[in-house]
This record gives structure tokens, C-alpha cells and sequence, in this order.
């Protein structure tokens, strides 16, 4: 086995759109677990546009990221609300819905919650 190993979320092994054409999530297995990086385009939600494939009330991912570009604004089960933008480390637990705000991609990097999201 070799000591280093070379990845790109350029060409992932997976990718998974999103409802619409909103975006996509593009995935590498790493041996810790999966890295993905999303790409939600302006209008994204994640009620309408990624809930239809989970088929839960919620978003039920526990998600540790990083906010390369664009804003996303995140919104818990029990009402507490955050924006998020570029050079954001966030931390979400599993129960909230999402949106992207303004006019530009916003771009994530998660190491914790991309295994089963938007998974068919």
C-alpha cells in the first residue's frame, strides 16, 4: 500500500445533482470517510431541492465544512438561524433546511456529512 494517495474533487468518483439542475455534490472516498464538494447554484433550497430525495421533514446530516465562495443561509429545526460566506468553517447539526442567498454559487467542502446527501 502505498504512503500517499492523490484525489481530485475534480474528477470525483461520484456525482450527485441536485433536483432542477441547482447544483451538484461531487465526492472522493477517502479512507477516513468521504470528502465532497457541493456547488449549489443561485434559487438552490434544500426543502425543494434536495429534500425530494431524501424524503425527511429536515436535513438529517451532521455536516463540518468550509465556505470557499457564495452565501448560504441556514436555518435549524428549532429556529435558530446563521449565514455562512466565504472562509466559513461551520459546524450543523443533523435538523435544519438551507437556501443560497444573493446571485453567486456558494461552493462547500464538507468532511463529515456528504456520505448519504442527495443520495437516490
Amino acid at each position: 500500500m502505498s504512503a500517499l494517495t492523490r484525489m481530485s474533487l475534480d474528477t470525483p468518483e461520484e456525482i450527485r445533482p441536485f433536483e432542477g439542475g441547482t447544483g451538484q455534490l461531487n465526492l472522493v472516498n477517502l479512507a477516513g470517510g468521504p470528502v465532497g464538494r457541493a456547488t449549489f447554484h443561485p434559487g438552490w433550497k434544500w426543502s425543494e431541492h434536495v429534500k425530494p430525495i431524501a424524503n425527511t421533514a429536515s436535513c438529517q446530516a451532521a455536516h463540518v465544512c468550509y465556505f470557499v465562495s457564495g452565501r448560504m443561509h441556514v436555518v435549524m429545526d428549532g429556529g435558530e438561524e446563521l449565514d455562512f460566506g466565504p472562509g466559513d468553517f461551520a459546524v450543523m447539526a443533523p435538523g435544519h433546511d438551507a437556501w443560497i442567498v444573493g446571485d453567486e454559487p456558494c461552493v462547500v467542502i464538507d468532511w463529515q456529512g456528504f456520505a448519504d446527501y442527495a443520495k437516490r
